[in-house]
């Protein structure tokens, strides 16, 4: 499982023209999912996400999470994170769960942010077209795969 976040002042998605859900100040989470993924890479990831301090203090230094500054968290499914552009210009996404496997994965781990969080996760909807519009933060742009945990 691979996380894209961002660190965003605002962020929404947009299905069809329409919003769909907007956050503030927080961080934006693309998911990618592949079909290896168990509850303890959700388990994990969600630790990671929650704890990660990358949110000033009063000094100017990332020292906070997102819990500790107040900020909300927008999630949106992302296959495209599992992308293997080793063979040619087209981009292959056999890594990338498919749908049954991954829609559970998704909507497991949505639940335990918003659980750590203490309140629900903004989320766009699994498998949609959607338009991801942010304000990126800093900016801040980290990348976390469980299966390299570094």
């Amino acid at each position: 499982m691979r996380l894209l976040i961002q660190r965003v002042r605002q962020a929404a998605v947009a299905i069809g023209g329409r919003q769909h859900s907007a956050i503030g100040r927080g961080l934006l989470v693309f998911v990618g999912i592949e079909a290896a993924d168990t509850q303890e890479d959700i388990d994990w990831l969600t630790g990671k996400l929650l704890r990660l301090r990358i949110f000033d203090d009063e000094e100017g230094v990332m020292n906070r999470d997102v819990l500790q500054a107040g900020g909300q968290i927008l999630v949106v499914s992302q296959f495209t994170l599992h992308a293997s552009t080793r063979k040619g210009n087209r981009p292959s996404y056999v890594r990338a769960a498919p749908e049954p496997v991954s829609r559970p994965l998704y909507e497991r781990f949505v639940a335990a942010v918003g659980e750590g969080l203490g309140t629900p996760a903004a989320t766009g909807i699994f498998g949609a077209d959607m338009q991801v519009t942010l304000t990126n933060d800093g900016p801040v742009t980290i990348w976390i795969d469980s299966r390299q945990r570094e």
